[in-house]
């Protein structure tokens, strides 16, 4: 009997069906971001994309790498503060150019980052980061390229590939929509190739995984530059989205900001930084417009111990335990 026609075992038609229902799932998501811009204001769901694709890298490496950095917003202001420089300084450039420009720069300082860093391990690698992340803050306030304390302003959109306008603000959301997917796909092939099951196994028990042979440093540095550079995309696209780079994307408050999305969303879930992200970002917005404004950062963090509280695997985390337990 060949294997076409044996009968499914149980696990197989357990797999078969997530695989149908994540398939599924992606196409609706893919659907719901193609009309939205035609729902909801453009510029605010870039701002949700942009700082859900942060998320997502940050997820990375604290949901599969077991690394917890305080130090993130240095690769998002980074890639930021590169991009508007370039695309101010050289009107020629265009804003394929100076995105790329921007996320390499933050791909070589998650380089220089994770081999300081990556030797240490819970707490002190957290402290690490977030020092290194305190000197480029001061270097960027200091620093003559960034306009201080005032930021860059004025960032010229351009056109993409000198053909697509994208001072429309529907263009420019296609463009942050394909960027946005072109990471997740990546964070999604490297969670399910044999390079993130090494993850997860150093995440779980890093001395068995020395003992089976696994260079875990590499591993790990790997990881890190990895959700560096794509922190750096998500810092490079959000200065071309409001043509501003600013010295808040390297506030040590950012990187609380991205863990709160994650742990919110769920912590070593491919969507949970999505929904966390859209969550905050959605609060800030309608905080800031009520008389509540100046309670923002009370309010989210009362939500956040909440959330804690009340479901410890995030608000996807505890809609995937539902879901494994209905259709199993």
């Amino acid at each position: 009997m060949t294997a076409t026609t044996q009968t499914l075992s149980p696990s197989m038609k357990r797999r078969r069906r997530a695989r149908q229902r994540r398939g599924a799932l992606y196409l609706a998501l893919l659907a719901i971001g193609l009309v939205a811009p035609f729902v909801a204001y453009p510029v605010f769901l870039m701002k949700i994309l942009c700082f859900a694709l942060f998320a997502c890298a940050f997820n990375l490496l604290l949901g599969y790498a077991g690394l917890l950095s305080f130090g993130h917003a240095a690769f998002l202001a980074t890639g930021g503060y590169v991009t508007g420089y370039l695309l101010s300084s050289h009107p020629a450039l265009t804003p394929e150019t100076g995105i790329l420009a921007g996320t390499l720069a933050s791909l070589g300082l998650g380089l220089v980052f994770g081999a300081l860093a990556i030797r240490r391990q819970g707490i002190y690698f957290a402290m690490v980061t977030l020092a290194l992340a305190q000197m480029v803050f001061f270097f960027y306030i200091q620093a003559p390229f960034t306009g201080g304390e005032d930021g860059l302003h004025g960032v010229p959109r351009g056109q993409l590939f000198g053909l697509i306008d994208l001072s429309s603000n529907l263009a420019m959301y296609y463009f942050v929509f394909a960027v946005f997917v072109l990471g997740f796909a990546l964070i999604q092939r490297t969670v399910h190739s044999p390079f993130g099951q090494v993850l997860k196994a150093i995440r779980e028990n890093e001395p068995r995984a020395v003992s089976l042979g696994y260079n875990v440093d590499a591993y790990k540095l790997v990881a890190f530059v990895i959700s560096a550079g794509l922190a750096g995309l998500a810092g490079s696209t959000k200065t071309v989205v409001f043509q501003l780079a600013s010295l808040t994307d390297a506030h040590w408050h950012m990187s609380g900001e991205v863990i709160l999305m994650t742990l919110l969303g769920g912590v070593g879930t491919l969507f949970g930084p999505l929904v966390g992200a859209g969550l905050v970002v959605s609060l800030q917005t309608q905080l800031a417009q009520s008389p509540l404004g100046n309670w923002v950062s009370v309010i989210l963090g009362a939500i956040f111990v909440i959330c804690v509280l009340s479901f410890r695997s995030g608000i996807v985390g505890e809609i995937q335990k539902i879901v494994r337990k209905n259709f199993k």
